[in-house]
C-alpha cells in the first residue's frame, strides 16, 4: 500500500477533492486483513560449500579454531588474493574496510541465492548391474543449486516429483542461512514458507505440464501453510491431500492426542490423475470378487506428445502387411523428412504407414531394427482387415514379464506368429479413498528396521516405509515404464529405492534423480568438532548423509550386500516378494555438484565439469563422454562434436545409430551451428555452450 500513498498525495497535490476522494475509498481496503499465505521472503539464503577451491573474488567465511565448539564468524568475506595456502579477504565496515590474513584451511567457500551460478558435476562412482537400462543419479549438492542445474538438463522433462521436506518441528531439523530453526523462533514459520517456496518454484519447471504429479508429504505443524503455498505456486494445478496411517503404535504429544498419521499432498498436472488398480481389502472392499484379465497390447503407432513424424523421422518407415494372414510380411526402412511415403508393397501385400485418419503423419513407437526383432520373436500382432485398414500391436515388457513368470501362459499362435495367452484371475479395479490404513506403510518396521537389515551399523532418522512411497508413486507411474522420478529431499534414498522395486516388478526402465547434501547430524557435529574436525576434512565429510547413508544403501538395494560385503538378510513383502539378498537389475551413478567459472566453460576448460550434465540431459544411458580427443564423440544416445571441420564424420556417425537423442555442437558461430543443426534432422540439438550459459543467466533471476 505504500506505493498507493504516494500516488495519494501526488493526486491531492493536482486536484485536492480527487485526493479527499479516493482516501475515503481507499481507508477501508487499508483496515483489511490481506486473504490467502503471507510470509516474509527474507534475505536469500546462503549455503556453506565445504571442500570446494577458494579463488580470488569467493565468498567465504572463516571458520571457528579446530576443537572449539562456537559458532564462528558468520559475515561474509570476499577474497581479494591468494598466495600459496593463505589468503588476502576484505569486509566492508561502514566507511572502512576490514582486512585480514587467513589460511585457506581455515575458510569455507560461501554462496549466496542470490549469486548467479555455474554448475557442474564431479563423478562419484557406479554401480552397474542393469545392463543398457538408464542410471538412477544421486547428486550431492544444495538441493535449490541442483534444482537451478536441473533446469538446463530435465526441464518439462519429469514425470514424478516425490519429496519428504523437513516437517519444521522445531527440533533442529533443517537450517536456514546454515543456522538450525529452533522451535521458538518468532520466524520459523515464514524462513520455511520461504525455503519451500523457491524450490517449488524451480521443481514446477522440471514436471510435464501436459502429466505429470508432484507428491508431498508432511505432518500437522506445517500442512495448512503448505497447502496454501502449493495453490499459490501451481494455480492451474488439481490438488488433493490425503491422510496415510504410518506409526499404528502412534507418537506422543505432549498435552494432545497421540500422532500416528501424517499427510501427503498431491497435485495433480494436466491429465496426471491415480490409475485405477486391483487393490487389496486394505485399500477398498473387494468383498472377494475377482474377473478374468487379458494380456494387454499396446499400440505400435505412437499416440500423445512427440507423436509427429518430424519429433523421430527414424520412427517413420513402412510395414508391408500380407492381408491372408494377415501378417506382417516385411518391414522397411525409415525415409529421409524431405521424401513422401509411397505404396511399393508389391503384389498381394498392402503398404502401411504411420499415418493418421486425419492424414497427418505421425511415427512408430518402435524403430524398424527393435519391430524387425520382436516381430522374429513373435511379439507383435496385427488386427482389422483390409477393408476397415490394420492396426498394430506389440507386447510391452511389463506384459512379458506376466507371460514368463506364468501369470498368463501361451496357449497357442495366431497366423502372425504372435501369442494367444490365458487369461488371468485379476480383482476388481478401484482408485482408492483419502483414508490410507495400509499396513505396509508402517515407518517402523518397513522403513528403520528395513535400513538396518541393509546397513547394520547406520542410521537414519524417521525413513520412510520403502512400500508406502512404491505405492504413492504407483497410481501415477504404473502405466509409465520409462518415467523420470525425481527427489530432491532424498534423505536416506527411498524414493530410488522404490523406483526399483517399481521396474522389478514389469521391468520397465524408470529412473529416479536423487538430491541431497552431505549434511552430518548435530549430535554427530559437535563430537567430531571436540576431537577437532570441521567441514571438509575427510573424516568429517566420510559420516554426511549423502556419503553415509544414501550412496551404501542404493548400492547395497542393486548388489544385495551390505556396506561390509554381507549378503542382505530378510526379504521383500507384498506386491512382489523375494530374498533383499538377490539385489535389483538397475545402474546407479554419483555425483557431487560443483561450481564451475563461467570463462571457463565459454572457453571449454571445464568440458570434464559440464560432460555429466550432457549425459543426463540425454538420458542417463549407456557410455559417457568425459574426453573429446578426435573432434567429435558418439556414445549410447548422445554426440559430440567441437571440431566443426569434421562435421561431415560426425553427421554420418549420427546417421547410422538409431538411439541417438542428443547432438552437442560446440561453437561461438551460430551460423555454422545452424548449417550442421540443419543436416541433421530428428535429433535435438544444443549449442555449447551459449544454452547452458543462458540458461544459467535465466535461472538466477528467480
Amino acid at each position: 500500500m505504500s506505493r498507493l500513498s504516494d500516488l495519494l498525495r501526488a493526486a491531492k497535490q493536482l486536484d485536492p477533492q480527487l485526493g479527499e476522494d479516493l482516501e475515503t475509498e481507499i481507508q477501508p481496503l487499508q483496515k483489511r486483513l490481506p486473504f490467502g499465505l503471507n510470509f516474509e521472503r527474507h534475505a536469500p539464503e546462503a549455503v556453506e560449500l565445504a571442500g570446494h577451491k577458494i579463488r580470488r573474488g569467493s565468498k567465504v567465511r572463516v571458520l571457528p579454531p579446530r576443537g572449539s565448539l562456537a559458532r564462528g564468524d558468520q559475515r561474509i568475506w570476499s577474497v581479494t588474493s591468494v598466495h600459496g595456502d593463505s589468503a588476502e579477504i576484505s569486509l566492508p565496515n561502514g566507511e572502512d574496510l576490514e582486512t585480514a590474513t587467513v589460511d585457506l584451511d581455515d575458510l569455507i567457500l560461501v554462496a549466496e541465492f542470490r549469486d548467479r551460478i555455474y554448475p557442474g558435476l564431479r563423478p562419484g562412482g557406479v554401480v552397474e548391474n542393469g545392463g543398457d537400462k538408464p542410471s538412477h543419479t544421486v547428486i550431492n549438492g544444495e538441493n535449490f543449486h541442483v534444482l537451478e542445474q536441473l533446469t538446463f538438463t530435465h526441464e518439462q522433462s519429469v514425470d514424478a516429483i516425490y519429496i519428504d521436506p523437513p516437517y519444521n518441528t522445531g527440533s533442529r531439523d533443517w537450517k536456514y542461512n546454515n543456522d538450525y530453526v529452533e522451535g521458538d523462533d518468532l520466524y520459523r514459520h515464514s524462513k520455511w514458507l520461504a525455503f519451500m517456496e523457491i524450490r517449488l518454484k524451480l521443481a514446477k519447471r522440471l514436471l510435464k505440464p501436459e502429466d505429470s504429479i508432484l507428491i508431498v508429504t508432511i505432518d500437522e505443524k506445517e500442512c495448512l501453510r503448505l497447502g496454501l503455498l502449493l495453490e499459490q505456486t501451481f494455480p492451474e494445478a488439481r490438488i488433493q491431500m490425503i491422510s496415510s496411517l504410518i506409526n499404528p503404535a502412534s507418537m506422543p504429544r505432549q498435552s494432545m492426542f497421540g500422532r500416528s498419521d501424517e499427510y501427503i499432498f498431491f497435485v495433480f498436472l494436466g491429465a496426471a490423475a491415480p490409475e485405477r488398480m486391483a487393490l487389496s481389502s486394505e485399500w477398498v472392499s473387494t468383498k472377494g470378487r475377482t474377473f478374468k484379465g487379458e494380456v494387454r497390447w499396446d499400440l505400435v503407432m505412437q499416440s500423445g506428445p512427440a507423436s509427429q513424424r518430424q519429433d523421430s523421422p527414424k520412427g517413420f518407415y513402412p510395414i508391408y502387411i500380407d492381408p491372408s494372414g494377415p501378417k506382417i510380411a516385411r518391414v522397411g526402412d525409415a525415409i529421409p523428412l524431405s521424401e513422401s511415403p509411397t505404396d511399393s508393397a508389391g503384389p498381394g501385400l498392402v503398404t502401411l504407414w504411420p499415418i493418421r485418419k486425419n492424414g497427418s503423419e505421425g511415427r512408430w513407437r518402435l524403430g524398424a531394427p527393435t519391430l524387425r526383432e520382436r516381430l522374429e520373436r513373435g511379439e507383435v500382432r496385427v488386427g482389422g482387415n483390409e477393408s476397415r485398414g490394420f492396426t498394430l500391436y506389440y507386447l510391452p515388457p511389463a506384459e512379458l514379464k506376466k507371460i514368463k513368470n506364468g501369470v498368463y501362459t501361451i496357449e497357442g499362435r495366431r497366423a502372425d506368429g504372435s501369442p494367444i495367452t490365458s487369461k488371468a484371475l485379476v480383482g476388481p479395479t478401484s482408485v482408492p479413498t483419502t483414508q490410507w490404513r495400509i499396513t505396509s506403510h508402517d515407518a517402523t518396521q518397513y522403513g528403520s528396521r528395513l535400513i538396518s537389515l541393509m546397513m547394520p551399523d547406520r542410521k537414519f532418522p524417521f525413513p520412510k516405509s520403502l512400500y508406502a512411497v512404491e505405492d504413492a508413486l504407483r497410481f501415477f507411474v504404473n502405466e509409465k515404464p520409462e518415467a523420470v522420478i525425481l527427489d530432491f529431499f532424498a534423505g536416506s534414498g527411498t524414493t530410488a529405492h522404490a523406483v526399483m522395486r517399481l521396474n522389478k516388478l514389469d521391468g520397465g526402465s524408470r529412473q529416479c534423480i536423487s538430491v541431497t547434501n552431505n549434511e552430518v547430524s548435530v549430535d554427530e557435529q559437535s563430537r567430531l568438532r571436540k576431537d577437532g574436525l570441521r567441514p571438509g576434512d575427510p573424516e568429517w565429510e566420510r559420516l554426511g548423509i549423502c556419503d553415509y547413508v544414501t550412496k551404501p544403501r542404493i548400492r547395497a538395494a542393486i548388489t544385495g550386500e551390505t556396506p561390509d560385503g554381507d549378503p542382505i538378510k530378510g526379504d521383500y513383502k507384498f506386491v512382489d516378494e523375494f530374498p533383499m539378498s538377490d539385489g535389483f537389475e538397475e545402474n546407479a551413478a554419483f555425483f557431487t555438484l560443483t561450481y564451475e567459472s563461467p570463462w571457463r566453460v565459454s572457453t571449454d576448460r571445464a568440458f570434464a565439469a559440464i560432460s555429466p550434465m550432457l549425459w543426463l540431459r540425454a538420458g542417463a544411458v549407456g557410455r559417457r563422454i568425459d574426453s573429446i580427443s578426435d573432434g567429435w564423440a558418439v556414445a549410447d544416445s548422445y554426440g559430440i562434436i567441437n571440431d566443426l571441420d569434421r562435421a561431415s564424420e560426425f553427421i554420418a556417425a549420427l546417421d547410422a545409430d538409431d538411439g541417438i537423442r542428443i547432438a552437442y555442437i560446440v561453437t561461438d558461430d551460430e551460423g555454422r551451428y545452424q548449417q550442421i543443426a540443419n543436416e541433421i534432422p530428428g535429433v535435438e540439438t544444443v549449442r555449447l555452450y551459449e544454452d547452458y550459459l543462458r540458461n544459467c543467466e535465466m535461472t538466477g533471476d528467480f
